[in-house]
């Protein structure tokens, strides 16, 4: 099985969202809640390139957001990265 990290943050709908879809799929996901780390959070938003959350990576490669796992989901790509 894949190693899945998810950075979120707390009352964040699509942070939700892209946890729901891992937990109907069977996945454990390790979660890093960023809300009282604004230093780590800086750092990944430089790392990235992305401003918002959920940040989703999968065996270390960067997906994106909920909309870009969706989207793998929706092709039926995300199983053959999950396994």
């Amino acid at each position: 099985m894949a190693k899945v990290l998810i950075y979120t943050k707390s009352f964040c709908p699509y942070c939700d969202r892209a946890k729901d879809l891992l937990t109907r799929k069977g996945v454990k996901y390790e979660e890093v809640y960023l809300d009282d780390r604004p230093e780590e959070y800086a750092t990944l938003k430089q790392r990235t390139g992305m401003m918002t959350v959920p940040q989703i990576f999968i065996n270390d490669q960067l997906v994106g957001g909920y909309t870009d796992l969706a989207a793998l989901d929706r092709d039926q790509k995300l199983d053959e990265m999950l396994k």
